[in-house]
């Protein structure tokens, strides 16, 4: 028996930057956009796998998220302590000069060597979302 996964989510506060982010930005191909009492979920991917998604939701948009829990969501979101996906690319540099060259996206941390035997960078996408992405070898 195989698994995969299929679709990992991350929250946004804002679709349309959260669009130029991963669309413009990292060049995921958008593969649905569906609308609902005026919030949105967004799915992208890289087009060379369309069986990996990453969907873009509103955080809290759950009926059994608490008033207090959608604050909790919302406070961990400014800091960037909610959610994070990791990404590979097969050149890093260039990923990242992409990345950093695109105005209000917080630089967490250059290209760097890691002790533990990776070279990543990270960066804060529009929601604040930890994306770090890893040097593939």
């Amino acid at each position: 028996m195989t698994i995969t996964i299929h679709s990992s989510f991350l929250p946004h506060t804002d679709p349309e930057a959260s669009l130029a982010f991963y669309r413009d930005t990292l060049g995921f191909e958008v593969r649905n956009d569906v609308g609902y009492n005026g919030l949105r979920w967004i799915t992208v991917g890289p087009a060379e796998h369309p069986g990996i998604n990453i969907v873009l939701y509103p955080p809290g948009a759950d009926p059994g998220v608490t008033e207090d829990e959608k604050r909790t969501i919302a406070e961990m979101m400014a800091k960037g302590t909610y959610a994070s996906v990791l990404l590979a690319t097969e050149d890093l540099d260039r990923a990242f000069a992409k990345v950093s060259a695109t105005g209000g996206i917080e630089i967490v941390q250059e290209p760097t060597e890691q002790p533990y035997g990776v070279r990543d960078c990270a960066v804060r996408d529009p929601a604040g979302n930890m994306v770090r992405i890893q040097q593939l070898r």
